[in-house]
């Protein structure tokens, strides 16, 4: 490989950025961590071990790309739902209330609780909170659906979320804040390459942020923003592509129609091509691509088969 950094294409204004919450998971899917998050939240429980919590992060609902970051519940009382954004948006409110709605209603099917027994049923307290990465200024603490969308009418339903801004001392949720901000400040001085994964991942170990996390785990946080980076240049790729067709054929809607199918068959493209050179074989490029699309068995292989090389083919080098 050439010993200058490859440059990789910026992704267009609105497409899905996900990297961050990409090791936002992988990071609270351990339990160690996630423990340190929850006692961050409720400090008053000095009680709680890793056994009394337990995962419910919603990977994939009937809605098209609706899934949250991190759920978990405590003791079958207590449920967190949380988001990690770096870019503002109070629409969050609806996804968490869709998300709260799904949870529960999983909760209620694994537990075989009868909601229309005469009976009330247990039903654990939520909360949702937000992980803000981005630059404070004039945001809130919390957000209200009711204060957001209804002018502070009182309605059917309320959602409030709290919003968390990484601003304690050395808190694990405070360490993922900064690495945040670290990479933000690599992206702008190297781009999206492998030299700023690499100087935001030594600049976090200088810094005591997220250490033990970060030599743990380097080479699945380098493959996750990696394998991120690359499908963001595989979507803008395609989008352009469309954008030039569209313009030519002088439809006005060739924008819009880039992105929508740029971001559905490049991510999917990047997703298989990133499987091949990470050595995964074709049955699990397949069960990874039906994961990450909501895709039948049949449906991931017909769209695995689109990319795959066939046998003559050269397959691609490795990043």
């Amino acid at each position: 490989m050439s010993k200058t950094e490859p440059q990789m294409m910026r992704v267009p204004e609105g497409m899905k950025h996900t990297i961050k919450a990409s090791v936002f998971s992988d990071l609270f899917s351990q339990r160690k961590y996630l423990l340190q998050l929850y006692r961050t939240l409720h400090p008053e429980d000095t009680t709680a071990t890793e056994d009394d919590l337990r995962d419910i992060t919603i990977e994939n609902i009937l809605v098209d790309d609706l899934y949250n970051d991190l759920g978990f519940m405590v003791s079958d009382q207590l449920m967190i739902l949380l988001e990690a954004q770096s870019t503002w948006t109070e629409n969050i409110l609806i996804r968490a209330m869709l998300y709260m709605a799904q949870t529960w209603r999983r909760y209620f099917t694994d537990s075989r609780k009868n909601l229309y027994a005469s009976s009330r049923v247990n039903l654990p307290e939520p909360e949702i909170y937000v992980i803000y990465t981005d630059d404070r200024k004039d945001c809130p603490n919390e957000l209200s659906l009711s204060k957001v969308f209804f002018a502070g009418k009182e309605c059917a339903v309320e959602v409030r979320a709290k919003i968390i801004y990484g601003e304690g001392e050395g808190d694990i949720i405070t360490q993922y804040v900064t690495f945040c901000k670290v990479l933000k400040e690599q992206v702008k001085l190297h781009g999206k390459t492998r030299k700023a994964l690499r100087e935001t991942i030594r600049i976090c170990k200088e810094r005591d942020v997220l250490r033990e996390y970060l030599e743990e785990r380097e080479v699945e946080v380098m493959d996750i923003m990696t394998m991120l980076f690359d499908q963001e240049t595989v979507t803008n790729t395609y989008i352009n592509d469309v954008l030039r067709q569209g313009r030519a054929e002088g439809r006005a809607e060739g924008r819009a129609e880039g992105r929508a199918e740029g971001r559905e068959e490049g991510n999917i493209q990047g997703a298989v091509g990133m499987c091949r050179d990470f050595g995964a074989s074709q049955d699990e490029a397949v069960a990874r691509v039906a994961r990450m699309f909501s895709l039948s068995e049949a449906d991931a292989r017909v769209e695995v088969d689109r990319y795959w090389p066939k046998e003559n083919s050269s397959k691609l080098s490795s990043l």
